[in-house]
């Protein structure tokens, strides 16, 4: 399968391109210099590339920046999406698209595994801006007659995540005080309770979802059971190879926390047959040990 992907240089993006050409496929990564608010740019990537299948991951991800900036949180994630969505359809031969969206799109749920026929209430400018994106695609299946998959991702982490995400965060902050044998680390809410799973099993559902998933439909991507970050902190506190002091840090806090996030992902494995397989405390792991030989590299003499 010839496959075109957006975003592909980010945390994802990179681990799909990995595991997509580990499964035989041919991947073009939209060139970095391509703004995809650049609807004619993107427009000509597709027209050059004419991929079968379109992943489209680019966005501004972050929460906490999406309050201080939500002009441009919204420019990238909605006008963005609507101009990826024009490109395939202008396309001679259009693409099959997954547009990955977001299971911040929720807000504030209850305490059990939320289905995708839930109430859509974001309580963010991201979450607001995945909304809007998100109606772009079905407005481009049911009036376009277009092949567009939506994904909601819960927490998805592993190596290689930026350390503005919290558990890459927290693994960072570990190793470095591992590099000195101890000290503090800081931390914000330990209260919210998180689905989360790792990266590698989010981009075999990525594919899965581009073979098998049904346009127009909407997709959790989640193991729906949660740990809160505590549980997180009090894992990897465990890995650690010197003493941790823990000290909470107001500035951590963001102005609205989601308490519960928990995700029912039988709609996309009675659909693809996709479950979850690596368990939580090796994905943890992984991101530490990650973090102990980038901070290990980027020391003088290292």
């Amino acid at each position: 399968m010839r496959a075109l992907l957006t975003g592909a240089s980010g945390f994802v993006g990179g681990w799909l391109r990995e595991y997509l050409e580990a499964q035989g496929d041919e991947v073009v990564a939209l060139a970095g210099s391509i703004d995809i608010r650049d609807g004619e740019a993107v427009a000509a990537a597709l027209g050059e590339h004419r991929p079968e299948a379109l992943y489209h991951l680019a966005a501004l991800t972050h929460v906490g920046r999406s309050w201080e900036e939500p002009a441009e949180t919204f420019s990238v994630n909605a006008l963005g999406t609507l101009n990826v969505l024009e490109a395939a359809r202008r396309a001679a031969q259009p693409p099959v698209i997954l547009l990955v969206s977001s299971a911040e799109v929720y807000g504030t749920v209850g305490a059990a595994p939320v289905r995708e026929d839930a109430p859509l209430r974001p309580v963010s400018p991201y979450a607001a801006s995945k909304v809007a994106a998100e109606y772009l695609g079905v407005q481009a299946t049911l009036g376009r007659f277009q092949r567009v998959v939506r994904a909601r991702p819960f927490n998805h982490v592993g190596p290689g995540q930026a350390p503005n995400f919290v558990v890459s965060a927290l693994a960072r902050r570990i190793a470095l005080a591992e590099l000195s044998g101890g000290g503090q680390v800081a931390v914000g809410n330990l209260e919210p309770r998180r689905d989360i799973i790792d990266v590698r099993d989010v981009v075999r559902a990525y594919r899965l979802l581009v073979e098998r998933g049904e346009p127009g439909e909407a997709y959790n991507v989640a193991s729906g059971r949660t740990v809160t970050i505590a549980e997180v902190l009090d894992e990897l506190v465990g890995l650690a190879k010197c003493p941790i002091e823990v000290v909470q840090d107001p500035s951590l806090l963001r102005p609205v926390e989601v308490p519960v996030l928990s995700g029912d992902a039988t709609r996309l494995s009675e659909r693809t047959g996709w479950r979850p397989e690596i368990p939580l405390t090796q994905t943890l792991g992984d991101v530490l040990e990650h973090w102990r030989r980038r901070l290990r590299d980027e020391r003088p003499g290292g």
